[in-house]
């Protein structure tokens, strides 16, 4: 099986498919502390990071805004005091895609390096 953090994310284009139930298994069994949650109908992929205080969980937030140019693929990133909510999921076809998985394993993989 492919490791996601060692892949990059590829364009998507509206009415590009959405990643079928199958892949969504495969994919998430690599990035198992992320859950499926489901927004007006859009399925996406969230994890909490917790932290010793404000100035990590900012840091962290910034590590995963410069991730996120590098993959030209962007989250919604909430920072609070010790805690950083990242939800990835792809606008174009209006759920998950196998680059949301690979965005969340690196983003994992940040939060790991720390």
């Amino acid at each position: 099986m492919e490791e996601l953090v060692e892949l990059r994310c590829v364009p998507t284009r509206k009415g590009d498919p959405a990643a079928g139930e199958e892949e969504i298994a495969t994919f998430h069994a690599q990035v198992p502390d992320w859950q499926i949650v489901e927004r007006d109908g859009v399925r996406q992929l969230e994890r909490v990071f917790k932290f010793k205080n404000f100035v990590q969980a900012l840091a962290f937030t910034n590590r995963v805004g410069d991730l996120a140019e590098k993959e030209d693929h962007h989250p919604a990133i909430l920072t609070e005091w010790g805690r950083v909510t990242v939800t990835w999921w792809t606008h174009a076809v209006a759920g998950l895609h196998k680059n949301d998985f690979i965005a969340a394993a690196k983003t994992d993989w940040l939060y790991a390096a720390d």
